[in-house]
């Protein structure tokens, strides 16, 4: 009866690990796969994250409508925030966001990076890494 009692615990013990671990937020991506080039195709945005820090944005609408787009560009720095998602952050020293310093850029997956607008909302421009530099 222990024994069967005792197995029981294991399992459950180990079930509720697997449920916290596989409900965990996603991984952290490594920053030093980021340099590279995204581009959304609707919007034809883009941006260039170079490994020497340094970034390029044309055509970019951070609500991802075509209205009004961008150019800019500056330095980025990946920045590891343990209250909240982590994220890229453009510090902007040239280009067309007026008296905006710096906009937040997400990485989540590999390959794949956004803007969010709205904390509460789905990403509003999402650029997919591209062969071609």
């Amino acid at each position: 009866m222990t024994l069967r009692r005792t197995g029981r615990r294991w399992l459950l013990g180990a079930l509720a690990v697997c449920a916290v671990l596989a409900s965990a937020c996603t991984p952290p991506v490594d920053p030093g796969k980021l340099p590279g080039v995204y581009r959304d195709e609707e919007t034809d945005g883009r941006i260039a994250l170079d490994s020497d820090g340094t970034f390029s944005a044309t055509h970019i609408s951070m609500d991802g409508t075509p209205d009004d787009p961008a150019d800019f560009s500056g330095t980025w720095e990946y920045v590891e925030n343990e209250h909240s998602s982590d994220f890229v952050y453009l510090s902007v020293e040239d280009g067309g966001l007026g008296k905006v310093g710096g906009v937040q850029l997400y990485a989540e997956e590999e390959g794949e990076v956004y803007f969010r607008t709205d904390p509460d909302a789905a990403p509003s421009l999402v650029l997919t890494r591209t062969t071609a530099s």
